[in-house]
């Protein structure tokens, strides 16, 4: 399904570094605030997929869950409805060749901003694209840091 993208503000998508700080921005917030979901989908091409790589259940190995930005958004809204959660990088390695580039971007997030420990780390695998004018999200698929699968030292 084809939908039209929602105009960027082009300051967002200017460049890889603006595009990973808008997305990770975008989600970032107190509990009850309502995120500017507008914004985040004007990151996205059209079929983009969010992808998280969690366990289903007990000892069940991890699985991808395939998500486009409407399901992501609509799994997530509830928990930001009554938890705060802010996300930022931490480090990232980039690739490019041509209009794509791979970034992989390690994260931690937090409740609060001040919370001086994270409760949660993790690696996302970003596909980007440039079209000519701009930067778009094409693909984020991510793993959260575990006793089974620490995060290796050189994405720190």
């Amino acid at each position: 399904m084809k939908t039209t993208p929602i105009s960027a503000n082009r300051a967002d998508v200017e460049s890889i570094d603006a595009i990973i700080t808008a997305a990770y921005d975008g989600i970032s917030g107190p509990a009850g605030k309502k995120r500017d979901w507008d914004r985040e989908r004007s990151l996205y091409f059209p079929g983009a997929r969010l992808i998280p790589t969690a366990k289903a259940g007990e000892n069940v190995d991890p699985a991808p869950q395939i998500l486009d930005i409407e399901g992501f958004i609509a799994r997530v809204e509830p928990y930001f409805a009554t938890t705060g959660f802010y996300e930022k990088e931490i480090a990232r390695r980039t690739e490019q060749f041509g209009c794509m580039a791979q970034a992989w971007s390690t994260y931690e997030s937090r409740h609060d901003p001040s919370d001086p420990e994270p409760f949660m780390r993790g690696i996302n695998s970003i596909q980007l694209f440039h079209d000519g004018n701009r930067w778009w999200i094409v693909n984020i698929y991510w793993q959260q840091e575990s006793v089974e699968y620490p995060i290796p030292s050189q994405y720190l």
